[in-house]
């Protein structure tokens, strides 16, 4: 019975992780696909956006494999690793391989329209909002370390899953909104993001120091474990907020150093985005609607062609 149990175990282990990864392999394969055709046209593709797409993909792998951790398994700093590769690193990395550009300008007209609309939506805008981006980052710590939700999800796989997806997903949502090349919908200005980026710095930090010192945290772990976490979050988390803020300004620098360029790079976005030859195909580039007016704004990652 117990081996027979253990067996059953090892399988649903091994299902868990391998759906997972070909998800990733088959969402790798298509972005590749259409990375490689936008390179053959005039315009071409950005092969720096694929890297960082690629790295992204890697580290999200990387978490989804317990053997490839530096800790045992089991091990609350694995999930600590595991939270700071899904929720921070592999975030930077697919924001910054410009997805949502790459597929507008892969899809039909009607395809590009639609994305347009819900970019567009009210729905969208609260969404894309940096408020609540951060939010969403910050409040999903506190309620995972604070409550018994981290205990919840060491006994409930579906509920461990979920809160995978919500790190995926929260930290994609904060690196758009804060640093993406991706067009979004009515973005603010550069130093409104920049204040929003240095409240999360302080929030991860407060909670690294609190995790660390074993206060008010409901972690039924080791000390010795939760030490460690406390630090890698606390180390950890600066360097990809770093990475998000080195991202945000060196933007910020090309655009405010050449104003003039800026806004006739939106001007001529504006009449030429909608088409692009492909072997004949005219498909739309992204919806003109959603190019920044404003010369401070213009997203330069999309108005180079990615």
């Amino acid at each position: 019975m117990t081996v027979a149990h253990d067996a059953h175990s090892h399988a649903a282990g091994a299902v868990e992780v391998l759906l997972p990864l070909a998800a990733l392999t088959t969402v790798t394969t298509v972005y590749l696909i259409l990375a490689w055709r936008r390179a053959r046209e005039p315009r071409g593709w950005n092969s720096w956006r694929t890297i960082c797409f690629l790295g992204g993909m890697t580290m999200l792998a990387i978490a989804l494999l317990p053997q490839v951790s530096p800790f045992p398994a089991g091990d609350f700093r694995t999930h600590m690793h595991q939270h700071l590769l899904i929720g921070m690193y592999a975030p930077i990395g697919l924001v910054l391989g410009a997805p949502i550009t790459l597929v507008l300008r892969s899809v039909p007209a009607r395809g590009g329209r639609a994305i347009g609309r819900a970019l567009r939506s009210r729905q969208s805008h609260l969404l894309a909002h940096p408020l609540t981006a951060l939010v969403l980052s910050l409040g999903g710590l506190i309620a995972l370390y604070f409550t018994p939700l981290y205990g919840m999800t060491t006994t409930n796989a579906v509920l461990h899953h979920a809160v995978h997806v919500h790190f995926l997903v929260a930290g994609y949502l904060f690196a758009w909104v804060i640093a993406g090349p991706d067009p979004a919908p009515r973005r603010p200005s550069v130093p409104f993001r920049l204040v929003i980026l240095g409240v999360a710095i302080a929030g991860h930090a407060v909670i690294s120091q609190l995790m660390y010192a074993g206060a008010f945290v409901q972690i039924a772990v080791p000390p010795q474990q939760l030490r460690g976490a406390g630090e890698l979050m606390y180390y950890g988390g600066d360097v990809a907020e770093l990475l998000i803020a080195l991202a945000l300004v060196t933007t910020w620098r090309h655009r405010r150093r050449s104003p003039r360029l800026a806004g006739a790079t939106a001007s001529a976005s504006v009449r030429t985005a909608d088409r692009q030859t492909d072997g004949g195909d005219h498909r739309p580039v992204a919806d003109s609607s959603l190019i920044p007016r404003a010369s401070g704004e213009v997203e330069t990652g999309a108005a180079r062609g990615g």
